[in-house]
């Protein structure tokens, strides 16, 4: 890979972390419904999220 590859793992891993936070921004709402299915969903969601971010910034770092 090059430095190229690097610049757009990078940017894209800063777009998965933000959208892991507003996904993350949506569980309280749900928690005054007591939506319960819908909050474990949202958590999920989140950690894959937070996952995703993890292994992107690894791909770019590797990719330097």
């Amino acid at each position: 890979m090059s430095s190229s590859s690097n610049a757009v793992l990078s940017v894209i891993a800063e777009h998965v972390d933000r959208y892991r936070q507003e996904v993350a921004d949506l569980a309280p709402e749900h928690q005054q419904a007591q939506r319960d299915d819908v909050i474990a969903a949202i958590y999920e969601a989140e950690r894959a999220l937070r996952t995703a971010t993890r292994l992107l910034r690894r791909a770019a770092k590797l990719a330097q």
